[in-house]
């Protein structure tokens, strides 16, 4: 397209040479086709200067955009050298990164495998020890320093544990209901409510990564009930509310001295259904837990398996506004394996604890529809963990290892124990090879045996045991 310029030029260029030839003829005298070869002629000098002028101009100009552009190209090819020289140096990280991961892997592997092979040959031979200790007295019963031939290694301890020791006495037992809430309501009002914990272990290494609070009431005698013992006369009486509360608060004063010496632990504190439908008790139980809702990601609020199955709206919505305040929730009492982790984890629970003895039995394959074997990886997919409890003996560890158990407890590892007087019992350390009270007081475990001596346990007897006698 011409341009307006062009065409003012072109104008102005034929008005030049037809004034030249006009003047020409009128004031020179020269004829008229003489005038008009003069004005021809100026026309043709001055296209062809536009033209020449015109050139020049855009070839300057060309010459300016050419430079501009390589510039920009050699200012391009610098980047990306500069990206491909550090694409290049990622790269050689990240295959660094993959080979040192990849070697840490196999020798982890090799390491679970060895320790593998470590716990099944320690069941075997607690096993065969156990098998020996159990015939030892039928087949001498009075020539007990001969015991000893039975065994050419003096075997680990093995203790055994039928159930819990009951703590309640013959006499509370035979209380009856009344007498029971009023020693309950007493007991309450003289701060007579302890707090015993007891550990959950990491399973295989048996590092302890969680506590659990049992609650445990001493009366006027100084006779401790245990809480199957008080929490039902407890929830007739109206009390539990009042129980719940003061759990929670010795709980939340456990968790913080804990805390001090390691950040990597947590505290699970049994509520009851009852606290959790009172709009009153659950009030004010609330308030206490979003004054510390710093704690919420330590502390666990643990809450029998029937009171899901039978939530109703109002504890639904309390469970609701613990959820969003931060607080994870854990169900025990598990009583079958009929479980549903998307809606439990959509609820807020990340832990389940079910019984050993429920995981190992094969009767569950039929009436659960997932094989135990499986729960563990089923309920990590929804996050999760499995917690097996009630843990009695070395054989249950090595069948829950199969399982992909991740946490155990029971007595194996620690049974509950109280708290010191000022209020710290527990460190989050693994048990030691002597059990130690949480009075400081070095006694061993009231239903371990009396003449067994002590023994280390967990990673440092399989430790031990790959090292050989010094």
């Amino acid at each position: 397209m011409i341009r307006i310029s062009t065409i003012f030029i072109a104008i102005c260029m034929v008005l030049v040479a037809a004034s030249l030839g006009f003047v020409l003829y009128s004031v020179a005298g020269i004829s008229g086709s003489e005038s008009a070869i003069v004005a021809l002629t100026a026309l043709t000098c001055l296209i062809l200067y536009n033209a020449v002028s015109m050139r020049l101009r855009d070839r300057s100009d060309v010459g300016g955009q050419i430079a501009d552009l390589s510039r920009g190209t050699a200012d391009l090819a610098r980047q990306v050298a500069e990206f491909g020289r550090r694409l290049a140096a990622v790269e050689g990280r990240v295959a660094s990164a993959n080979s040192t991961g990849a070697d840490r892997i196999q020798g982890m592997a090799g390491e679970i495998n060895e320790l593998g092979g470590l716990v099944r040959q320690l069941a075997a031979s607690v096993a065969h020890h156990e098998d020996l200790l159990a015939a030892a007295p039928v087949a001498q019963p009075v020539a007990a320093p001969r015991d000893d031939l039975l065994q050419p290694v003096p075997p680990a301890p093995t203790v055994v544990f039928a159930a819990p020791p009951p703590p309640t006495p013959p006499a509370a037992i035979s209380r009856n209901q009344t007498q029971l809430i009023g020693a309950i309501r007493h007991a309450i009002d003289e701060n007579r409510l302890d707090i015993y914990l007891q550990p959950m272990v990491t399973l295989p290494q048996r590092k302890v990564r969680y506590y659990e609070a049992v609650t445990r009431l001493r009366d006027e005698r100084d006779q401790v009930l245990a809480a199957d013992d008080f929490i039902e006369a407890a929830e007739v009486g109206g009390l539990i509310g009042r129980i719940d509360h003061m759990v929670m608060l010795r709980c939340v004063q456990v968790l913080r001295r804990l805390m001090i010496r390691s950040k990597d632990v947590g505290v699970f504190c049994n509520v009851s259904a009852a606290t959790l439908a009172s709009p009153q008790h659950f009030t004010q139980c609330l308030d206490f837990l979003e004054a510390n809702r710093a704690l919420a990601p330590s502390f666990v609020l643990e809450f029998k398996q029937a009171t899901f199955r039978n939530l109703g709206p109002v504890e639904s919505e309390n469970l609701a506004a613990l959820s969003q305040r931060g607080y994870r929730f854990s169900i025990d009492h598990v009583s079958d394996l009929r479980l549903e982790p998307r809606e439990l984890a959509d609820r807020g629970v990340r832990f389940i604890k079910v019984p050993a003895a429920l995981l190992l039995d094969s009767s569950q394959s039929a009436t659960s529809d997932i094989d135990p074997s499986d729960l563990s990886d089923l309920l990590g997919r929804f996050g999760i963990d499995l917690i097996a409890e009630r843990i009695e003996g070395e054989r249950s560890v090595v069948d829950l290892l199969d399982y992909d158990v991740r946490f155990g407890q029971g007595f194996l590892f620690a049974p509950p124990r109280p708290l010191r007087p000022e209020g710290a019992s527990a460190t989050a350390e693994a048990p030691q090879t002597k059990p130690q009270d949480l009075n400081g007081a070095g006694t061993s475990s009231p239903v371990s045996s009396p003449a067994a001596p002590p023994r280390a346990t967990g990673s440092a007897a399989l430790a031990r045991r790959a090292l050989g006698p010094n």
